[in-house]
């Protein structure tokens, strides 16, 4: 699959949020400031593996019908992942 550079940049976006958290640690910052910043880390994740996710799937369902092929299954995959992401 190719991905996007907008899926990059996001990444690379939390990865800096994630060094920041560490850093928040490392100069024993309070608690409710560096749970926010994790579980701004932890949306941001999640809404990157759902755009990862729905563009397998655009990919995936076409390929599928041109193939003559029924993408139920694809379909099916693609909800069993976003699923066991949570």
């Amino acid at each position: 699959m190719d991905y996007d550079k907008a899926v990059v940049n996001r990444l690379k976006r939390i990865e800096g949020q994630i060094k920041g958290v560490l850093s928040m640690i490392e100069q024993n910052q309070d608690c409710k400031d560096v749970i926010t910043q994790l579980s701004a880390s932890r949306n941001a994740i999640d809404r990157t593996i759902g755009l990862i996710v729905s563009m397998n799937l655009e990919q995936c369902v076409r390929i599928n019908i041109e193939n003559g092929e029924s993408a139920k299954q694809v379909v099916q995959e693609a909800v069993d992942l976003l699923v066991k992401s949570r």
